[in-house]
């Protein structure tokens, strides 16, 4: 275990908000302890304060790094939660087809391992399979480094896929690399670029999208944070563009920048 005093655990939470937005709260010294704890093995560094230290030295960007990676959450399946991709097919699609020629560009900011993104591009060509037309191009950003490279190898083990994802759609999106492994179809992939990407720094060289995807991201960053990262995402859509949450996230009251639409499929927020 590694020796978290109160003080320090104090400067450790304002050095990760201020590295990365993300907000710890009190009395999480065991989940400091147990992420940062084989992190901190390999390095030799036998206390938190000793890390809080190394970190301020010049040229530690990789260990920065590497904390900020061990202390990000990367939970995500195939289709989670399903209702988004519902909304697009019944709701967004069409009205993308009408609107905009069916051509659509689209954001997954905080995509962890890839699925989301994927997702997307899957959830069109079914659209497509129904008698629609749309032409994806999605954009996946994560802050984990790691993430990026697994969500642009788009390999997957069983266990992974298992979550969220019907025999079907395996046998239709995927091709087998050995007993265990399966990866995304090439066609799939060549729609999907990753980037690394902290969303507290500038949106402006990731262009403009008509959807954006931030789901169960914004839940840990700080009210304030939280206010900034929508306003900015905001200015990032398109006219008419539409902006995505998760199932327990909303838009602040203190920000004007989108309209609530109910669908038969769930809450989306429209660009006003």
């Amino acid at each position: 275990m590694v020796r978290i005093s109160h003080d320090h655990y104090l400067s450790f939470c304002q050095f990760l908000e201020q590295q990365c937005g993300i907000v710890l709260g009190d009395n999480r010294q065991y989940l400091v302890s147990s992420r940062l704890g084989p992190l901190l093995a390999r390095q030799k560094i036998d206390s938190l304060d000793a890390l809080l230290q190394q970190l301020k030295l010049a040229g530690n960007g990789q260990l920065r790094s590497q904390v900020i990676e061990a202390m990000t959450t990367n939970e995500t399946q195939f289709f989670r939660d399903s209702y988004p991709f519902e909304a697009m097919k019944r709701v967004l699609f069409p009205e993308f087809q009408r609107a905009r020629g069916g051509h659509v560009r689209v954001w997954s900011a905080g995509c962890s391992s890839g699925q989301e993104a994927y997702s997307v591009i899957m959830a069109a060509q079914e659209y497509n399979a129904d008698g629609g037309y749309i032409s994806v191009q999605v954009v996946g950003t994560d802050i984990s480094q790691t993430m990026i490279q697994e969500a642009t190898a788009g390999r997957y083990t069983m266990s992974a896929l298992s979550r969220g994802l019907d025999q079907q759609r395996l046998k239709r999106f995927f091709v087998p690399i050995d007993a265990q492994t399966w990866q995304v179809r090439e066609d799939i992939r060549s729609r999907v670029s990753f980037r690394q990407h902290n969303l507290l720094d500038s949106y402006a060289l990731l262009g403009r999208f008509d959807l954006i995807l931030c789901r169960n991201v914004l839940i840990y960053f700080s009210q304030a944070s939280r206010q900034d990262i929508l306003r900015r995402l905001a200015k990032t859509l398109n006219p008419g563009g539409y902006l995505i949450l998760g199932s327990s996230e909303s838009v602040s009251r203190q920000v004007d920048c989108f309209e609530l639409v109910r669908t038969f499929y769930g809450v989306v927020y429209r660009l006003r």
